[in-house]
């Protein structure tokens, strides 16, 4: 490994270590060069959302004025690391990188870095496709890319489509556990049309009067949640057995924080979920026999949506 790489995985472990454990955790199931990768390719996904949002690390938002010019900076950089120069930023060095190793395209990064300028441009769901749309981008798009750092073909659109669909499942559990926090910065991501159908008045959802109403629509999106976590299932039965087992662990450690979302109903938000390094463990547990006897349940109806519906060669 020559001095450089070492460097740039060795800061991307450490993104991945401080900026999500429950990744970190899963991570480390990879074989080496999968998890030195996944890392690197991490290292630009956290460093491009703490560029937008003016934060360090996923913590508090920053003074969101200068959203265009942040997005630029993203672009600009993210363009340098694809024609393999130096960016002057190690994780936008980490992404030329993986992507030179992987065969990760400008087009695929694109997707990605479109669902911070929805955020920027202070954009709302107004229906279920929408909702749908903005979890392609900030991360069905990083799942497909994810499954290329994994070994998965360009070509093997259904395996990337599974890998979307896991993508998916994560941020749905994410928009059901963070809905009050997302709230308290000025952002909504549960659809217009949801909340017409609940009789919420606007931005009025996290009221204690709505409590029963939000946690309705929770349930909503874990059930949605749900859908996507099993067809993800399917693509990594596809892949080698320790990626397989990495990814399952990722998706149970997920899966349980939506179905804790659901589980305490209103008194959902009243702490935030999270699993705890026991849990962690009992999941990785779980999942290695689910990969050792890797037969996913088949599913009677795939999702609704798929990152066909939304990619930008749609």
């Amino acid at each position: 490994m020559s001095t450089r790489r070492a460097e740039l995985v060795e800061l991307s472990r450490r993104s991945i270590k401080r900026g999500s454990k429950s990744f970190s955790a899963a991570s480390r199931l990879f074989n080496r060069q999968t998890r030195e990768r996944v890392w690197l390719l991490y290292a630009w996904c956290r460093r491009c959302d703490d560029i937008a949002d003016a934060q360090e690390l996923g913590g508090a938002l920053g003074d969101q004025s200068g959203a265009a010019e942040r997005l630029a900076r993203i672009r600009a950089l993210t363009a340098k690391a694809f024609a393999g120069q130096a960016t002057g930023d190690p994780a936008f060095d980490a992404l030329g990188l993986v992507a030179k190793e992987c065969g990760i395209t400008p087009e695929m990064a694109e997707d990605v870095i479109a669902g911070f300028a929805l955020d920027a441009d202070d954009w709302r769901p107004r229906s279920e496709r929408d909702l749908m749309r903005y979890c392609y981008h900030v991360a069905g798009a990083v799942g497909a890319m994810m499954a290329l750092v994994m070994g998965v073909s360009p070509r093997d659109d259904d395996t990337l489509d599974r890998a979307c669909d896991l993508g998916f499942a994560f941020q749905l559990a994410n928009i059901a556990r963070d809905v009050v926090e997302d709230d308290a910065a000025a952002r909504c991501y549960i659809p217009v049309e949801w909340l017409v159908e609940e009789d919420i008045e606007p931005g009025q959802h996290t009221k204690p009067h709505h409590r029963q109403e939000l946690a309705d629509m929770a349930a909503k999106l874990v059930s949605l949640m749900e859908t996507h976590e099993a067809a993800a299932r399917i693509g990594a039965a596809r892949l080698p057995f320790r990626s397989r087992w990495a990814v399952l662990s990722a998706a149970r450690i997920y899966g349980e924080i939506g179905r804790e979302v659901r589980r305490r109903g209103t008194a959902a938000w009243d702490y935030r979920v999270s699993t705890t390094k026991a849990d962690k463990i009992r999941h990785a547990a779980a999942a290695l026999v689910e990969a050792l006897v890797n037969r996913p349940p088949a599913l009677a109806e795939m999702p609704r949506w798929t990152r066909r519906d939304f990619t930008s060669r749609a």
